[in-house]
């Protein structure tokens, strides 16, 4: 039996901070619990990466001098893969490694997974079992690749573990360990900054809509974005809207709003504790992502996801979310159940307890040992 465990985490995007964030604090809050366990973080990407703003490891209380940077950039998915695989061979080199967690569905997530298994260590796919079964979209490529590399699934829900065991995998290296993403959001509930924008535009809280878009497919789509855009105008009528966009987003949108529309406000991305309370105190939401409605499902906040699924079907079945696609109608409807106060009545699923990262690192330490 080992005395210490070394656990490495991967990190190839913003939203992977947000969701191993608690792995860390779990290990600093419990030291007797977790004494075996020593966590190093990993960021595929570099230090001054535009899709991750300056502020998110503060807020999420993470020291910057404790991840270590692969310094990958690359716009090319295949580039990039080789470039993480062989970068993170490297690491592997220098850093004792008896696990390792990756996050989600990115190339680099894939990239580490391969490498980790060619090495013959132990991984952990973290929100496994997710699919849109549509085999034409890279991120499904990269589920179904990490998930039949992984020892360890842990699945968010019985939704992960359904389609897990539909698709073959051993029921002995499923794991249900809930939500982690709802581990930050609890942590952070007493931590939210409220944005400067509201003060700036005069808005009250459950006076605006907020809006997102993060989908390349739709952003690229001028003609699908303008419908949807232009339905969104209509129903929402004088309701503020505010638009939280990154640069390629933000370019697409305004190139396709009318002259001059009070109503609609393009605003440069926000910190985390900022779009935390945004989000958590919008009339309702209208976004792209899975994370969002998430969030939103948690916070009772009404949204809308332009998508016609989505990895996380508990935020419909149980939630406050409702799938529109990329329909002008369906978008146009909804908004106006929205404005009519007849929003579903939505709950929380089960193992939303804040509890995920505990669950993840007992179950970690426990398999490693199994396998020393």
């Amino acid at each position: 039996m080992k005395d210490i465990l070394h656990i490495c985490v991967v990190t190839g995007a913003r939203p992977n901070f947000i969701k191993v964030a608690p792995l860390v604090w779990a290990v600093e809050n419990n030291p007797g619990q977790f004494s075996n366990i020593k966590l190093q973080l990993v960021y595929t990407g570099s230090q001054d990466d535009m899709d991750v703003e300056p502020t998110l490891l503060s807020d999420l209380a993470i020291p910057q001098d404790e991840v270590v940077f692969l310094g990958i950039v690359s716009n090319r998915i295949n580039e990039l893969t080789g470039l993480v695989m062989n970068a993170f061979d490297r690491y592997l080199d220098q850093h004792p490694t008896d696990a390792v967690v990756v996050v989600d569905d990115l190339a680099s997530t894939m990239a580490a997974a391969i490498v980790t298994k060619k090495r013959g260590l132990t991984l952990a796919h973290l929100v496994a079992g997710t699919r849109s079964f549509n085999i034409n979209m890279p991120k499904e490529i990269n589920r179904l690749v990490i998930d039949g590399l992984s020892d360890l699934l842990f699945t968010a829900g019985d939704g992960g573990n359904c389609i897990a065991s539909r698709e073959g995998a051993d029921p002995s290296k499923v794991f249900i360990v809930g939500n982690v993403l709802i581990d930050t959001l609890r942590h952070h509930l007493g931590k939210m900054e409220k944005p400067e924008l509201l003060d700036r535009l005069q808005l009250k809280e459950e006076g605006y809509l907020a809006f997102t878009l993060n989908r390349k497919a739709l952003i690229a789509d001028k003609t699908k974005l303008g419908a949807l855009l232009e339905s969104l105008l209509e129903a929402s009528a004088a309701i503020p809207i505010v638009a939280i966009l990154r640069k390629e987003a933000m370019e697409a949108v305004a190139a396709l709003l009318p002259a001059c529309h009070p109503h609609f406000h393009l605003e440069e991305p926000l910190g985390y504790r900022q779009f935390l309370y945004l989000t958590t105190h919008a009339q309702g939401i209208i976004t792209d992502s899975g994370n969002v409605a998430e969030e939103a499902t948690f916070n009772h906040v009404p949204c809308i996801t332009l998508n016609s699924y989505t990895e996380h079907i508990e935020t419909v079945k149980e939630g406050t979310n409702v799938l529109v696609g990329e329909d002008p109608q369906q978008l146009k409807e909804a908004l106006q159940q929205l404005a009519q106060g007849t929003w579903k009545e939505g709950h929380l699923p089960d193992r939303w307890d804040g509890r995920s990262a505990e669950r993840i690192l007992r179950i970690l330490s426990e398999e490693i040992q199994k396998r020393h």
